[in-house]
């Protein structure tokens, strides 16, 4: 049997994928909103296109990127064509997923949601991109509940979708610390001392309710009918003295170290009295009657601007509802908006203020929306007019102080902008009258020294003679003028020793002899070879 160097996913045209122009961004100020000093950006135009237009200044540079891409489940949705030949879907996931990766930061996170159409299939895709000792986690998304027309058909109702967490480096991947309110309180820990702020040799222990039925000076008959007619009470009670509730828990014998062990035998032989063994770098041990007093202050975390009991985060997202969010940005995108507190979780887990977040399948603008509540800078891409009608409105919601979604949580009041842009055409089209290229006649000298930057991977920033740069000894120039042994001589004066010059012109002398550290192109013959030009001008 011949062997393969690796396991890998195919299908057809996977080898077939165009070289794309990345094209310039041309920003729209009549739709820019809000602080124009602001580094947030709406793309309008092809995602493919845009993702690759962002290449050039943004690889390495963002820290989270979610996306929410058509899940290809054989329904045609009004703002998406989501029944995509297999294949074809596989292509369009597969190039996308090439620039991503690039643009994200050594230390960045991709969240991909999806349903279980494609799945398996975007599993073995991300290994094969992203690598698989990169795959982070694969968490399971409550999207809907077992009731209404879900409940009628025998046989498993679908609730679920799945959420596909990478990163770009495992190694270097550093998650925040983040909880999940419990939904109740835990009744394990249904103890009370009395006198918590004595030296803990002293400490008296009682039952919960009958501290609760001390503090409203009632009988325990009382207490339980209270709890049981208005259990919030208790749970109030149990936040508002969490430092002197607890649990009595059996200790791991086995598995403690040997002081422990020693700690728990005399605690033990001992029942009657408090025992603690003071650990350094480590919470200290009390035990009474060879069991460890737990607290359940210990159990509360803060979530949202208030005090709960939190579990860490798993895999299992069930708390978070997607229902009732219609109205959530002031938009409607039926069967296909997410909720704002999902995203919020997503930054949380892996981004800080002023981290850059990324989502090229915008849809309603959810990501971008909880992005500006928190405080991250974002970039979103969105095609088709509800990138106008939904992205756009809903920013601008935002900005004015919008108090849907996370506001509440996140204490939003409004503020900040962004910048709108368009993807410029493409920069050669067909003469409508010869088989040939030209320069889009819609484009400004500027701009074709911009996009000419952005093809041969150079970052525009005219300065001097030059209009770009790819190195601190690597520069780039640009014209439309006649290009002879003076135009060259003039220009390589400009050079200090160890730089070289990329020169692009229309008309260039045939017979020049070049200096070693100065290449000149032809327009458009040496574009032509460097990606993909579509447009035709009629």
């Amino acid at each position: 049997m011949q062997k393969t160097g690796k396991l890998e996913l195919t299908w057809v045209g996977k080898y077939d994928e165009p070289s794309v122009e990345p094209r310039i961004l041309l920003e729209d100020k009549s739709k820019s909103y809000g602080d124009q000093s602001s580094e947030n950006m709406l793309i309008h135009g092809d995602n493919l296109v845009a993702l690759k237009a962002l290449e050039a200044n943004y690889s390495g540079r963002v820290k989270c990127i979610y996306i929410d891409p058509p899940f290809n489940t054989g329904q045609a949705f009004e703002s998406y064509d989501d029944g995509i030949e297999h294949s074809i879907w596989l292509n369009l996931m597969h190039s996308r997923f090439k620039i991503m990766r690039n643009l994200l930061a050594d230390d960045g996170t991709l969240f991909v949601h999806i349903d279980d159409n494609e799945i398996g299939y975007l599993i073995v895709l991300l290994d094969e991109i992203f690598g698989r000792n990169n795959r982070i986690s694969i968490v399971s998304f409550k999207q809907a509940s077992a009731t209404g027309h879900k409940a009628i058909n025998p046989g498993i109702v679908s609730i679920t979708n799945f959420i596909l967490i990478y990163s770009k480096s495992k190694s270097l991947w550093k998650p925040n610390r983040v909880y999940t309110d419990r939904g109740e309180r835990d009744k394990r820990y249904s103890n009370y001392i009395t006198n918590i702020n004595e030296p803990y040799e002293n400490w008296k222990i009682t039952t919960l309710t009958e501290a609760f039925a001390r503090s409203f000076d009632i009988t325990l008959k009382e207490a339980r009918a209270l709890i049981k007619n208005n259990p919030e009470e208790i749970d109030k009670f149990v936040i508002e003295h969490c430092e002197s509730v607890i649990q009595l828990v059996n200790p791991d014998y086995k598995n403690v170290g040997a002081s422990t062990r020693e700690y728990i035998d005399i605690s033990r032989a001992n029942p009657n009295q408090i025992f603690r063994q003071v650990r350094e770098g480590y919470s200290d041990i009390i035990l009474l009657g060879g069991k460890r007093i737990i607290f359940y202050k210990e159990k509360l975390k803060k979530i949202d601007g208030k005090y709960v009991a939190g579990e860490p985060l798993t895999s299992l997202w069930d708390d978070i509802l997607s229902n009732n969010i219609h109205n959530e940005g002031g938009v409607d995108f039926p069967k296909s908006k997410k909720p704002e507190a999902l995203i919020k979780r997503c930054l949380e887990l892996t981004t800080q203020e002023n981290d850059l977040v990324l989502d090229s399948f915008l849809g309603s603008g959810t990501t971008a929306a909880v992005a500006h509540k928190m405080r991250r800078r974002y970039i979103g891409i969105e095609m088709g007019d509800h990138a106008y009608t939904h992205c756009k409105i809903r920013l601008d919601g935002v900005i004015d102080g919008d108090q849907g979604g996370i506001s509440k949580a996140v204490d939003w009041q409004g503020g900040g902008g962004y910048h709108f842009y368009e993807l410029a055409p493409s920069l050669l089209v067909k003469n409508n009258k010869l088989p040939i290229y030209q320069i889009n006649p819609s484009y400004t000298l500027e701009m074709l020294c911009e996009a000419i930057c952005k093809i041969e991977g150079f970052r525009y920033k005219p300065q001097d003679v030059f209009h770009g740069y790819s190195s601190e000894k690597r520069f780039i120039h640009i014209t439309t003028e006649f290009i002879n042994a003076g135009y060259i001589k003039a220009l390589s004066a400009h050079l200090a020793e160890g730089q070289s010059l990329l020169i692009y012109g229309m008309k260039i002398q045939s017979d020049m002899v070049l200096p070693d550290n100065i290449e000149v192109k032809k327009i458009p013959k040496d574009l032509l070879e460097k990606c993909d030009f579509e447009s035709e001008v009629q």
